[in-house]
């Protein structure tokens, strides 16, 4: 956050409020859609559409999130969240894809909300950096996925 070293309160970086006004433009954007399969069909678009913006590097590993999740937990609906592709049961957020230039880091999360079932003991990794996605990935994410449904 700007300003953290300094303990000055400077507020939300622009990445911050871009993602804050996108999440406003997409539920404002769900809500005018009319039957739930409607709604379905077009969310996976608009997360199609969002992992094909994004640069080579991000797209590649969105798009091969995207195929894991979407094959290992057909009952996660796709969405944005935030301007991010995400995946949802019951319309809550269960994990989402962000890609390393969504907030200029070095590398993209895989990241786990509250809903994922991936409790250990008293602390457990909500969220995994990803450089590639390899057939190892794959499998890894494969079974958090699974995990996190359960």
């Amino acid at each position: 956050m700007a300003g953290a070293d300094s303990g000055a309160y400077e507020g939300f970086t622009a990445e911050e409020r871009a993602a804050m006004k996108e999440h406003a433009r997409g539920l404002k954007t769900a809500a005018r859609r009319s039957s739930p399969a409607e709604k379905a069909a077009q969310a996976e678009q608009d997360v199609l559409a969002k992992i094909a913006e994004m640069q080579e590097s991000d797209r590649i590993m969105a798009e091969r999130v995207h195929a894991v999740i979407t094959s290992t937990a057909p009952d996660l609906a796709p969405k944005l969240w935030y301007g991010m592709p995400a995946y949802a049961l019951g319309g809550k957020v269960v994990c989402f894809f962000q890609s390393a230039e969504k907030f200029k880091s070095r590398y993209a999360t895989l990241g786990f909300s509250d809903q994922a079932k991936l409790d250990e003991g008293t602390m457990w990794a909500a969220g995994f950096a990803l450089t590639e996605v390899t057939p190892e990935a794959e499998e890894r994410i494969a079974a958090l996925v699974k995990r996190a449904v359960s």
